[in-house]
């Protein structure tokens, strides 16, 4: 080649679609900032097997070795080729990546609270539906929530809506709620597709056959929280099973907690 390039190893949640739209994006800006070959190019890798191939090709082992960060190291090399290095956790540990890509994807927790009204009248079809989907409970418990506990489990955009925030506190402190800890790989973002929206109705626009669209009303009475990331998920199993859990497959609390 003429002129020397980049090549990038990245590491992210749902890494392929989230890269390939920030490529997309930055050559939609390019072309209209110039005809010309000027600019650079960027190409990325497509699938998981690809990935792994180019990055033994461009890497070796102590270039891709992740500590506490989020993310793996960058490295200078002579062709810009991006390259999204994708695993479902990130661990504590200094660990080789290239091991961490052929172990595949991690075993997580997360936690789904069933709201007042819903769980005493679907808990059979949502244990069935959860086993389908691969998810096995290694956590259960009904509790009445106070107003600071209900609080907590609201977007920032509710929180400051007085009028929203007393709504759904005044639901979600009406009666019982029954809280699942989960477990599977890839286990938040798999959760959040099964519920969707918070809205019932945008959820029933999108697919009948997600759960706050079978079990939701309205934007207040939608049936069900879930852990919307990863770190609020850690938050939550601490705050609803501070006792611990009836399985040890994934990390203990503390050590992903860093």
């Amino acid at each position: 080649m003429s002129s020397p390039v980049l090549v990038c190893a990245l590491r992210g949640i749902d890494a392929f679609r989230a890269l390939g739209a920030a490529l997309k994006g930055w050559t939609q800006g390019r072309d209209r900032l110039s005809t010309g070959d000027s600019l650079p190019q960027a190409l990325m890798a497509l699938t998981p097997e690809v990935t792994f191939r180019q990055a033994i090709l461009f890497f070796t082992e102590a270039d891709l070795v992740t500590g506490k960060a989020h993310f793996c190291c960058l490295y200078c090399l002579t062709q810009i080729c991006f390259s999204p290095v994708v695993g479902e956790s990130w661990r504590c540990r200094a660990e080789s990546l290239f091991s961490f890509l052929q172990a595949g994807a991690q075993v997580l927790r997360t936690v789904l609270l069933i709201k007042p009204g819903v769980w005493s009248r679907g808990l059979p079809r949502i244990l069935r539906d959860l086993h389908l989907q691969n998810f096995s409970v290694v956590g259960m418990k009904h509790l009445e929530l106070g107003a600071a506990a209900a609080a907590a489990l609201l977007p920032c955009e509710v929180q400051q809506d007085p009028a929203a925030l007393e709504a759904h506190c005044t639901y979600l402190t009406s009666g019982t709620a029954l809280v699942l800890c989960l477990q599977r790989p890839n286990a938040v973002k798999k959760l959040m597709d099964l519920l969707g929206p918070e809205d019932p109705q945008l959820a029933q626009a999108l697919d009948p056959c997600l759960w706050r669209a079978q079990y939701g009303t309205s934007a207040v009475q939608n049936g069900f929280y879930g852990s919307r990331s990863y770190a609020m998920a850690v938050r939550d199993v601490k705050l609803f099973f501070p006792e611990g859990l009836c399985c040890a497959q994934c990390q203990p609390v503390q050590e992903q907690e860093v």
